[in-house]
């Protein structure tokens, strides 16, 4: 049995780098999150009006690639 360490070695390193993505991207969404005022932001009840409108929506957009990413994951792994 052969290992090809080359292969193993890009594998880990796309994995660690997709893994620091997530990470980073699930953090801002959550600071903006509390930033905008949780669901306050979305409704526009929040203080600050566009600012937390603003926060809001980009929480919602780091969310969204995060379940991006983890459904890409899910449908590489799940057959069929």
């Amino acid at each position: 049995m052969d290992i090809r360490w080359d292969n193993l070695g890009e594998v880990s390193l796309a994995s660690f780098g997709v893994t620091i993505a997530v990470v980073v991207l699930f953090s801002l969404a959550i600071a903006a999150w509390s930033r905008a005022g949780g669901l306050r932001g979305l409704r526009g009840g929040a203080a600050g009006g566009g600012p937390a409108r603003v926060a809001a929506g980009a929480a919602v957009l780091c969310f969204a690639a995060c379940l991006a990413v983890a459904a890409y994951g899910i449908d590489l792994i799940v057959p069929g």
